[in-house]
Parts: structure tokens; sequence; C-alpha cells
């Protein structure tokens, strides 16, 4: 007889971009960002591998559930007889049979969507036409020694809670972290505006003042040769006499 096994599909955890360099410039005034943008930048690192841990605990807790549900199917048929006089008992009926695999399917679909409601996994959802048509396993095949307990569907529930209320609370931080480096970035170039602005009103005044300076030396040279220009005169002029 065919035995009834199912695997989860694998979920993959979500690729985040790279932080940002701590090295890098603006680009207006070309001068380097402050540390506290590049702890703001690690933090955003630091959220984004928590949110990807979350994420990978989340898909754990989904593929040991779903063992948890075959370990649940194989454990009524893992009780042999206690001597071979004893009769065994009937085997339950096909439509009982389905109708409890089918449920506990649909109950572990149920669970996974609830858990990754963006993105449903194909593989969990059953065809209940699908089931009714396989084969009942062997009973007396699937027996195991012992079957250890299993956590039941509100505890499993409670830890997808949990989970997924600490995976929002994340990406909650995450949020306001990047709406606090969005803003502290739009101070931080707005300073660095008004800095390079007053920078060129200072340097326009001094290349007023330096032109001011230029033109006062142009006026002394000119007065210089001017002078030089009578002195030269007047020792002419004492020559003339003294000859």
């Amino acid at each position: 007889m065919a035995v009834l096994t199912t695997s989860p599909a694998r979920i993959a955890s979500p690729a985040f971009p790279p932080p940002a360099s701590p090295d890098a410039a603006c680009p207006r005034c070309g001068s380097s960002r402050p540390h506290d943008l590049t702890r703001a930048q690690a933090r955003i690192a630091e959220l984004e591998a928590q949110v990807a841990q979350l994420t990978n605990k989340a898909a754990q807790a989904v593929v040991s559930r779903w063992a948890d549900c075959e370990a649940q199917l194989r454990a009524p048929r893992s009780q042999p007889p206690s001597t071979p006089a004893q009769a065994e008992p009937a085997p339950p009926s096909p439509t009982t049979t389905t109708t409890t695999t089918t449920s506990l399917l649909q109950r572990t679909s149920r669970l996974s969507s609830f858990l990754y409601a963006r993105k449903p996994t194909p593989a969990l959802r059953v065809d209940v036409h699908r089931q009714n048509s396989l084969p009942l396993p062997n009973l007396h095949a699937l027996a195991s020694p012992a079957a250890s307990p299993t956590p039941s569907a509100e505890d499993l529930i409670e830890a997808l809670t949990r989970e997924k209320t600490l995976r929002q609370e994340a990406e909650g931080r995450l949020t306001s972290t990047s709406k606090e480096v969005e803003e502290l970035s739009a101070s931080l170039f707005e300073q660095a505006n008004e800095m390079v602005a007053d920078e060129r009103r200072a340097r326009a005044k001094l290349e007023e003042r330096v032109d001011e300076l230029e033109k006062r030396d142009k006026e002394k040279r000119r007065r210089l040769e001017r002078l030089e220009g009578a002195l030269e005169r007047i020792e002419k002029v004492r020559r003339m006499l003294d000859e």
C-alpha cells in the first residue's frame, strides 16, 4: 500500500540590500557623513538581520508542525496488538480516514497561510478528490514503538501568532528607524547647504576686499611714479643751474 507523505515547501528568506558604506559623501558638498548617520545605518542592518532570523524561525516552525501532523496521522496506527490471540481491531472506514487526513492537511494549510499571508505556499493546498482516490496505507506496516506527544493546534497557533507579532514589531522598528534616518539626512543636507552658502558669501566679500586693495595698490604706484618723475625733473634743473 502507498504511504501518504507530503514534503513542505521551502520558504525562502527575504533578501535585503547591503547597508550603505559609512564612508559615503554628500553628493552636493562632498563632505563625509557624520557618525550619527553611520550608527543609524548600522542599526538598520541589525534590524534587517533580526527580520531575516524571525522569518527563518517561522519557516522552521511550519516544517516542524508539518512533521507533527504526519506523526499524528501515523499515531493511531502505531499500536501493535498485545497478544496474537487477541482479535485485530477493525480498520477504519475509507471515508473516516480520508476525512481525518483532509482535515489535518487543510488545518496545516490554514496555519501556513495565516503565518505567510502575503505569500501562500502552493504545496499545502490539498485536493479533496485526489485524496479520496489514493489507496489507504497499511496500518501495521506503519507501526512504531511509541508515539511522542505532539503539541495541540492551539499551542501551534499561539506560537505562530507570537512569531508574527515579533516580526511585525521588528518591521515597525525598521520603518521608524528608516524615517529617522531620512529626517536626519534631510537636516544634514540642509545644514551643509547653509554652510556652503555662508562660505560663498564670505568668499565673495573676501574677493571684493582683495579687489579694493588691488585698486589702492595701483593708485599708490601711479603716485610713486609721479613723484619719481618730479624728482628727476628737479635733478635736471639742479644740474642746469650748477653748469
